[in-house]
């Protein structure tokens, strides 16, 4: 892959196409505030690297297979926090992670060293039907339905990973190719918000949670109105701490992120999405709690492959 970062993205027709995905970004001013917004985070975390190198603290090595993360993408922030330096040399990596932000990507592990960590390289399929599938055999209750034979609102969403195109439905109905249908969470909170727990994992653990909360009528859209920083202690239960970890081993993510909804009739959680090369931390967070998040997932890297 190049390594110009703009190599990665086609205009095209009012939006900038993400080439490896599929994923468009509408053109709008927003886009511009966005963009400052991330470049000042991006040059504080340049920083760490910076001191690392001045310093010569030694870490670990660390290397990506088959591609290697851009600069939005959390490992990257978190990589130079923790001191971990960067190789192209998977054979001599102490660390080595599957980074590939495809839904399905099936990628041999590549001769590594002695001791050396594999990471994510079980974690093969992020498909919506994937997800349901595994959060039934931990959870003990369903988030797909059968559009088909099920009578009320539902969800319609893309299998693939990132497309934000969900919408509500009436069943039954005919299923379409390439679409999987879920359980309708009500995680309305106040405000006229709804409410996205998500949740970092590190070493197959949760390890911070991102409070997202957008507007109802925009809740399948990627636009946060406000965005905090929490624990999992705070936003989880034990028992549902153990769950996010078990659905996490079950499709083999041992680093990325999960989109978790309270549903605040039953209370239950529906884990909904999960994501494998997790970007982050949200735009709408503040500066000072994307610095915080990031040490924490740094901390929590070295303990978790490289202690």
């Amino acid at each position: 892959m190049s390594r110009i970062w703009f190599a990665d993205f086609k205009y095209d027709n009012g939006a900038w196409l993400i080439k490896k995905t599929g994923h468009r970004v509408p053109a709008r001013f927003e886009l511009l505030e966005d963009m400052a917004a991330w470049l000042t985070f991006y040059t504080l975390a340049q920083s760490w690297r910076t001191w690392r190198r001045i310093t010569g603290n030694q870490r670990p090595t660390m290397a990506f297979y088959p591609e290697k993360p851009r600069p939005w993408y959390f490992i990257w922030p978190v990589m130079h926090a923790s001191g971990v330096k960067l190789i192209s040399d998977v054979t001599s990596a102490d660390v080595v992670f599957q980074f590939d932000d495809s839904t399905e990507s099936y990628h041999e592990p590549p001769a590594i060293k002695s001791g050396a960590r594999l990471v994510n390289f079980g974690c093969n399929d992020i498909s919506k039907s994937r997800v349901a599938e595994a959060f039934k055999n931990t959870a003990g209750y369903s988030l797909s339905v059968d559009p088909e034979t099920f009578k009320g609102p539902m969800v319609e969403k893309s299998e693939k990973n990132a497309c934000h195109d969900g919408r509500i439905i009436e069943g039954p109905l005919a299923a379409i190719a390439g679409k999987t249908y879920q359980v309708l969470v009500d995680n309305e909170v106040d405000g006229g918000l709804v409410e996205d727990l998500r949740c970092c994992i590190v070493g197959g653990k949760p390890a911070i949670v991102f409070r997202k909360r957008r507007q109802l009528k925009r809740r399948f859209l990627n636009e946060n109105a406000v965005v905090e920083l929490d624990t999992p202690e705070n936003a989880y239960s034990e028992d549902e701490i153990q769950l996010i970890s078990r659905f996490a081993a079950e499709i083999g993510l041992e680093w990325g992120g999960v989109d978790v909804l309270r549903d605040r009739q039953s209370g239950r959680i529906y884990i909904v999405d999960a994501n494998k090369t997790d970007m982050g931390p949200p735009i709408a967070l503040k500066l000072s709690d994307k610095l915080k998040a990031t040490r924490r997932m740094a901390k929590a890297l070295i303990a978790a492959f490289a202690p």
